[in-house]
């Protein structure tokens, strides 16, 4: 591998996420979502048990100060409620509201059916998805 095989590599996983929001911004205005928030958001897994703040700040990759600035923007436009987590009383969990899965349905509907990687075969993402999730798991 060469330096110039990496950087081509990692552009083009940037460009790709920078590409899908930016034809999705029509929606998020729509919801007075940043880039950040639509991240938080999409985060928060509506199939799963409400994640920890702690969990949310190891998905989004930043610190606490950084998350509760999002996360009141959530609880603000009344996407997400903070609770109790049942497993820790003194941890605080993110839970979708009602409005919250239907703003995060469509919001990721809307990037699932702009990202230019729509224009992939099946097999094209299959193979896409086991070659970023190895590079993941080193």
């Amino acid at each position: 591998m060469t330096a110039s095989d990496l950087t081509a590599a990692v552009a083009a996983v940037h460009e790709s996420w920078m590409r899908t929001v930016d034809l999705i911004t029509p929606v998020l205005t729509e919801h007075r979502l940043t880039t950040a928030t639509f991240q938080a958001l999409w985060a928060i897994d509506p199939a799963e048990q409400p994640p920890s703040m702690k969990v949310m700040a190891e998905r989004l990759y930043c610190n606490a100060p950084n998350l509760t600035f999002m996360s009141n923007q959530l609880v603000d436009r009344g996407l997400v409620e903070r609770a109790v987590d049942p497993a820790d009383r003194r941890s605080r969990v993110l839970v979708l509201t009602a409005k919250g899965r239907r703003v995060r349905d469509e919001v990721m509907r809307a990037a699932l059916e702009n990202t230019p990687l729509g224009a992939l075969t099946a097999d094209e993402l299959r193979q896409l998805t086991a070659l970023l999730n190895r590079a993941l798991s080193t």
